[in-house]
């Protein structure tokens, strides 16, 4: 990959992971060790991959979860130093929880409330994205 800032452009995706409880549903957090933060899973596509793909399998990675993959949630973008990254999130939701075991990615799992987890996260540009997706509309879901 050719690492001109002016050519590059880091494709990522992941997932709004959520689930229904009693207590109303709740969405999966994950914290990294290595930038001691809380965000939502996510992570590089690989060469060839499609995005949907890729949020399909950093969720798995990241959380443990087999998940659904819903609609298009939406997308945020930054820079990472200096290069602009580009992330596409997919609304999804657990099939099946499995146990999560931490590895050297993600040494923490959590499910929050949309509340709590615009609380928890470090990240600005997902928190919008959560409120924007959250956010009462009427009846009708947004195209």
């Amino acid at each position: 990959m050719d690492e001109n800032p002016n050519t590059t452009v880091i494709t990522a995706a992941g997932g709004i992971v959520w689930r229904e409880t009693e207590e109303g549903i709740k969405l999966a957090l994950i914290h990294r060790s290595q930038y001691n933060d809380w965000t939502l899973p996510k992570g590089k596509l690989e060469p060839g991959e499609s995005w949907q793909t890729a949020a399909l399998r950093e969720v798995q990675e990241e959380t443990g979860c087999d998940v659904e993959l819903g609609n298009f949630a939406g997308s945020v973008a930054y820079t990472v130093r200096g290069i602009p990254k580009v992330v596409l999130f997919w609304h999804m939701k657990i099939k099946n929880i499995s146990r999560f075991s931490p590895n050297n990615e993600v040494d923490k799992l959590i499910w929050l409330s949309k509340e709590a987890a615009l609380e928890k996260l470090n990240y600005e540009t997902e928190k919008t994205l959560l409120n924007h997706l959250f956010t009462p509309r009427g009846n009708k879901e947004s195209q």
